[in-house]
């Protein structure tokens, strides 16, 4: 049996927040393996919620 680790692609300027429209700077992975992106102001704001749901949040670079 092969395991195959699916890894999510960097983000870039291309990637917008699905709260604002701003550039995107942080991806929450959700538990179930939805994601949703986030700029710098609404990954603040929603982040103690998404920890709490056990979401991974991955930073983009800079």
């Amino acid at each position: 049996m092969t395991t195959t680790t699916l890894t999510r692609p960097e983000l870039t300027a291309a990637d917008r927040c699905d709260r604002c429209g701003a550039a995107a700077q942080v991806r929450a992975v959700l538990p179930s393996g939805g994601e949703l992106l986030f700029c710098g102001h609404h990954a603040r704001a929603h982040e103690e919620r998404l920890r709490a749901m056990s979401a991974e949040l991955q930073k983009g670079e800079k």
